[in-house]
């Protein structure tokens, strides 16, 4: 605590001195406070204090979902009645708790962060940001709209360490409703993300948002929901179990997903770390919809409960078997063949080495290719080529992660031109086993173009060398618009 406080002091004497600049015009006092409501706000709906006015609706004892309602409950930031929700039914909060092995807080939360669509429902979303809007609180249903799977973060106040990150989030949507399919349905929230780094000594690691008007009033309502991951003791064990050889490259296995997953070869002991993660989400109700509000929240949280588990399934950097863990293909090889194939095929079509000589030798191929300055991808043959692996400087490029990367599409991160150019060369490469492709411009998953001043593609063969195993890709001095 201590610590925390003179952080919190440094941080106000350099907003007072002009030395940190924030987002959106915004006065540090101002975003101080927005800060403040929504931990605030997602503190008392994990709570359900009786005094704060909370009761219990319903406990689903079978999927652990708590259901409490609070019809006193005031959104704004001043005493104002036209916020309250005494005369208009209240707020329904759908929670619940689950226990964590061998996931790091930080890695899951950065993630959720970055990769809303995986677990978010667009529509829920929609829902309660009309709600607030409008301020009638009703549950019409939801209306139609399409997700287009772009997320904008726009940084508001980062603290001086980073420690604790406050930003708008875009969400883009568009209706489906032909009466107004060209109509922007746009969703933004305030964000509020902490602990996201793995080295960093705090208490908790935690995303918590809040649909708000995009003109972003300063005593705009707010409903926080999210996560919140709070570590347990942890305790050492032997790592024989941890890592077995012959795990097949899954999303994890001998690679990093961050560094707070990398495990070295010569550790002889690994954390088996324990944490509990706790999800809050809030929804406004009219007094005769109740019901139907509690059914659709209950079931979204069991909805993203599931998500949640996969995805920590999939970081988890030990105890997970080739069965248990999604792969990154059907039939993926180990790392250390994959990377042999990929180095291997290299010199066979291009004629020089993707690596130095001395590197091509044991794990330091695995660990060199990992650490290439190219950003290194590969994607599967199929009718829609997907990522199946990429090295450290290609996960940069793309803004993700080793768990969310077999989700893109090799044409999601080409603009016009880019996929105009590949598609032209694309006979070459399949005829001769390579191409070149000339300096363009990619896009990241968070929306941020890439400039790149030369691409290399080729076939990587697998131990046969009529066997195509998938494409490389190889992108030289890129670097963010």
């Amino acid at each position: 605590m201590t610590i925390a406080a003179l952080r919190y002091v440094r941080q106000i004497a350099q907003e007072t001195s002009g030395e940190v600049v924030y987002g959106l015009g915004r006065q540090p006092a101002v975003l101080r406070t927005f800060s403040q409501r929504l931990i605030r706000g997602f503190n008392d709906a994990v709570n359900g204090f009786n005094d704060d006015g909370w009761s219990l609706m319903s406990c689903d004892g079978s999927e652990d979902v708590t259901i409490t309602v609070n019809s006193a409950k005031n959104l704004s930031a001043a005493s104002n009645s036209a916020n309250t929700l005494a005369l208009l039914g209240g707020v329904l909060c759908a929670k619940a708790s689950m226990l964590l092995q061998n996931v790091p807080p930080a890695v899951l939360v950065r993630f959720l962060r970055e990769h809303r669509s995986e677990w978010a429902d667009f529509n829920v979303d929609a829902y309660s940001a009309a709600a607030l809007k409008a301020g009638s609180y009703a549950y019409p249903g939801m209306r139609p709209t399409r997700f287009t799977g772009g997320q904008i973060i726009m940084p508001l106040g980062p603290t001086i360490e980073h420690e604790e990150l406050l930003e708008v989030v875009r969400l883009e949507g568009h209706s489906l409703a032909q009466e107004d399919a060209f109509v922007s349905r746009d969703i933004h929230l305030l964000q509020i993300c902490s602990g996201v780094d793995e080295n960093a000594v705090g208490a908790c690691s935690e995303l918590v948002f809040a649909p708000i008007d995009e003109m972003f009033p300063d005593d705009a309502p707010l409903l926080p929901s999210g996560f919140r991951i709070i570590p347990l003791d942890s305790k050492t064990s032997d790592t024989k179990d941890a890592l077995p050889t012959h795990r097949t490259l899954d999303l994890t296995s001998s690679l990093e997903v961050g560094s707070a997953t990398n495990l070295a070869a010569g550790d002889s002991s690994c954390q088996n770390t324990r944490s509990v993660l706790t999800i809050a989400f809030q929804f406004p109700f009219e007094s005769s919809l109740q019901e139907n509000v509690a059914a659709m929240a209950r079931q979204y949280v069991c909805s993203v409960i599931s998500s949640v588990q996969r995805v920590a399934m999939a970081i988890s950097p030990s105890g997970l078997s080739p069965a248990v863990g999604p792969k990154l293909s059907q039939g993926s090889p180990e790392a250390l063949t994959l990377a042999h194939w990929i180095c291997q095929s290299y010199s066979y079509h291009i004629g020089t080495d993707l690596l130095r000589s001395e590197s091509l030798v044991g794990d330091t191929m695995l660990k060199h290719l990992w650490h290439h300055q190219d950003a290194i991808l590969c994607c599967s043959l199929k009718s829609q080529p997907v990522f199946i692996f990429a090295n450290q400087a290609g996960l940069d490029m793309l803004e993700t992660t080793l768990v969310a990367l077999q989700d893109i599409t090799l044409d999601k991160i080409f603009d016009e031109s880019g996929r105009k150019a590949l598609c032209a060369d694309f006979a070459k490469l399949m005829q001769q086993g390579f191409a070149h492709l000339p300096a363009g411009i990619c896009m990241s998953t968070m929306g941020r173009h890439v400039s790149y001043e030369q691409a290399v593609a080729w076939k990587v063969l697998a131990a046969e060398e009529n066997n195509v195993h998938c494409l490389a890709f190889s992108f030289m001095n890129w670097s963010f618009v």
